[in-house]
Order: structure tokens, then C-alpha cells, then sequence
């Protein structure tokens, strides 16, 4: 433990959900801020993939800045860039601004990454994958909630509420964190030099890139659910986009239930357990699923119970696997959490993209079943291959 002082942990569950709500807070809001605006939806739109970038970029390039010069001051810059963004796209009049300022909001989350390393920074291996479980939790919960929360905004406010809500988000994360949130890094590097050399270290590591690729297949399973079942639904329920939208809301509600068995479990069992118990639960739900439909079974529950479980999987395995990752050189947690949430959007976005080349009309359910259990199998296979690694290192806690 690098700090006797411990974060608040309700703290840290804020800032989780609050580096999860902007990101699609303001959806329904689009058409409205085209039309002020005077831009094209398209364009406003494309923000959602510009904020997953940044965020992507962010999380790499902050998290090794907090192994260097600290956590607290990384998470103090990144919320007072992300409420200083929020009040420019609030303010603004001109598509330009508001889109640089959106794109920039991407920063918020750093206050998710970093907050990881802090964890690991003042606790052990099982009791940091407890936390991140219940900090999990509120990161799937705020953007399940967060467009109904900006829809009635806009409709009593106007969608520049929603902005102004984000600065003030913003601003009392940061006092929050300024007051109640002690530095916890005292493994700091000594100079860029020094940073550049351990990161090396840690990017020739096997075990990183196994629980890293276990974290990022287990990902790519929930985008390729993402990715095919609005066409499997198609057939299934004859084009109802609410029914199809209540179907689909199982897989998160999965995931927020795997996440808290996760912070339930976290301290009892080793992480591997948890993860191969995750991917195994996962592919044998997947595999259930693909056989009720080579048997004839075609029904919306028989497509949708298994893909419960891509949820609670992921809820078990992201706190499991992120645990590990920042262990494997604690004085680099920030650059581990930074470049494993990196490789898990990444991994994510190919698995979607696989999906939609492979998809048809014709071969809509045994194809997504196919992408769904090739993820998952080879996140399974990576979680038993960190296990092999693990044992030969003399690492296996049981």
C-alpha cells in the first residue's frame, strides 16, 4: 500500500459516472443543436466517434503523465479541461467551436483510468477488483439513464442545459477531488527518460497482453451483440424499436449485475478464478443459444437470454482482469489502465467491424452467434493462457 491515506470511495464512483454520462447525455439533443447551429446531424454525430478518440487518447497519454507526476494532479487538470469544454460548448453560437469544445470533452475520462491506478496505488490485487467492481456499477449505470435525463432537460431547458450541467458536473468533481482525494502515488518516475524505459518494460510483458487481449475479446463479444442484433431482431420482432430497445437493455443490465457480484466477490476469490469462470459462463451461454437455434427454437428470448450473460461476464471480468493489469508493475498502473483501455476500444471496434462484414440478411443469427462465441472463446483462451503465465511465475493466489 503506497499511501496510508485512503481515496473515498463514493468519490471515485462519482467521477466514474461522470466520465460515462457525456458521452451520449445529449443525443436526443442532436437535431436541436443542428439546427441552431446550422450544421448537418451527420456532422454533430460524427462527435460521438471524435469523443471516443479523444477519450482513447486521452486515457493513454494521462495515465502515463499520473505515474510521473501523480494522480491527483492529473485527475485535477483533466475535470477543469472537461468543465471549461463543457461551458464553451454551452456558450458557443458557431458548429466550430461547439465541436472542438465537444471533442475536447473526451478528457473526462481520465476520471475513470486514473482512479484505477489510484485504487491499485492503496490497495491489494482482490480488494482493488472488489472496488472496481462497484465503481463498474455506476460506470454502466449513469449512460443508461443519462439520455432520458437530457431529453427532459432539453424539453424544459433547452439542450444547452445539459452543457451547463456538465461544467457544474465538472467543477464539483474537481473540488471534490482537490478536498477529499490524497495523492496515493509514491512510486513516481524520476524523469520522462525513466518513464519511456518502464514503459517498455511493461509493453514486453506476457502477462499484460494476456489479460489486456482477455479484457478486449471480452469487449469485442458485447459489440459484436451490438453490432448484429438489431438485424436478428429484425425478423424476430417484426421492426419494433421498442421492443427491440427493451430486448437489447438486458446485456447492460447483465453487465451492471455482473459488476456489483464482482465488487461481492472480488475479495474472496483470485482473479483468474473469476475471469475463467466469466469466459467460461459466457461462451457455454453463447453456445446454448447457437444450439436452441440450429434446433429450430427461433424466439426473441432464445437470442436474448444467452446474451445476458456477454453482460454479466463483462461485468465480472473488467474489474478481474483490471486489477491484474495494474499489478504487473505497480509504479506504471496509470500507463497500464491508460494503454489496456486503449487495446479494449480497439479490440471492440475490429470485432464490430468483423461483424459487419460477416453479417447478412440470410445468415443473420448463426453469424452473430458465430462472431459472439469466436470473442468470447478467445477471451477464454486468454484468461486460461494469464493463468498458465501466472502459475509459472509463482503468482497463482488460490
Amino acid at each position: 500500500m503506497s499511501n496510508n491515506r485512503t481515496p473515498s470511495l463514493s468519490i471515485l464512483i462519482f467521477l466514474a459516472a461522470l466520465s460515462a454520462v457525456p458521452v451520449n447525455m445529449f443525443t436526443p439533443s442532436i437535431p436541436k443543436i443542428a439546427d441552431e447551429l446550422h450544421a448537418d446531424f451527420a456532422l454533430i454525430s460524427l462527435t460521438i466517434a471524435g469523443f471516443s478518440a479523444v477519450s482513447a487518447i486521452a486515457g493513454l497519454v494521462m495515465g502515463a503523465l499520473s505515474d510521473r507526476f501523480g494522480r491527483r494532479p492529473i485527475i485535477l487538470v483533466s475535470l477543469g479541461i472537461f468543465a471549461a469544454a463543457s461551458a464553451g460548448c454551452s456558450l458557443t453560437t458557431n458548429i466550430w467551436p461547439f465541436l472542438i469544445c465537444r471533442l475536447v470533452q473526451g478528457i473526462i475520462i481520465v476520471s475513470y483510468r486514473v482512479p484505477l491506478a489510484l485504487l491499485r496505488d492503496t490497495s491489494d490485487e482482490r480488494t482493488t477488483a472488489s472496488k472496481i467492481g462497484y465503481i463498474s456499477t455506476a460506470w454502466a449505470i449513469a449512460p443508461l439513464i443519462a439520455p432520458t435525463i437530457g431529453g427532459a432537460m432539453d424539453e424544459l431547458f433547452g439542450w444547452r442545459s445539459i452543457f451547463t450541467l456538465f461544467t457544474a458536473l465538472g467543477v464539483i468533481g474537481l473540488m471534490a477531488t482537490y478536498f477529499f482525494i490524497p495523492e496515493t502515488n509514491a512510486r513516481r518516475s524520476t524523469s520522462i527518460a525513466v518513464q519511456i524505459r518502464n514503459y517498455r518494460d511493461l509493453v514486453q510483458s506476457g502477462r499484460f497482453w494476456a489479460y489486456a487481449l482477455c479484457l478486449s475479446f471480452s469487449l469485442g463479444t458485447f459489440y459484436g451483440f451490438l453490432a448484429g442484433a438489431p438485424l436478428v431482431a429484425e425478423k424476430l420482432l417484426g421492426g419494433s424499436t421498442v421492443t427491440l430497445g427493451l430486448y437489447m437493455g438486458v446485456t447492460p443490465a447483465g453487465f451492471i449485475l455482473g459488476s456489483y457480484l464482482a465488487g461481492r466477490c472480488g475479495p474472496r476469490f483470485a482473479p483468474n478464478s473469476i475471469l475463467i469462470f466469466a469466459r467460461s459462463l459466457t461462451s457455454v451461454s453463447l453456445f446454448a443459444g447457437l444450439a436452441l437455434y440450429l434446433c429450430g427454437v427461433i424466439h426473441p428470448v432464445a437470442f436474448f437470454g444467452p446474451c445476458v450473460f456477454i453482460g454479466v461476464g463483462n461485468g465480472l471480468t473488467m474489474p478481474a482482469a483490471n486489477a491484474v493489469i495494474l499489478s504487473i508493475r505497480p509504479d506504471l498502473a496509470g500507463s497500464a489502465s491508460g494503454l489496456a483501455g486503449a487495446l479494449a476500444s480497439a479490440g471492440g471496434a475490429i470485432v464490430a467491424f468483423s461483424a459487419g462484414l460477416l453479417i447478412t440478411n440470410d445468415n443473420a443469427s448463426i453469424a452473430v452467434f458465430g462472431v459472439m462465441i469466436a470473442s468470447s472463446a478467445l477471451a477464454l483462451f486468454f484468461a486460461l493462457a494469464a493463468t498458465v503465465l501466472d502459475r509459472r511465475k509463482g503468482l497463482l493466489i488460490q
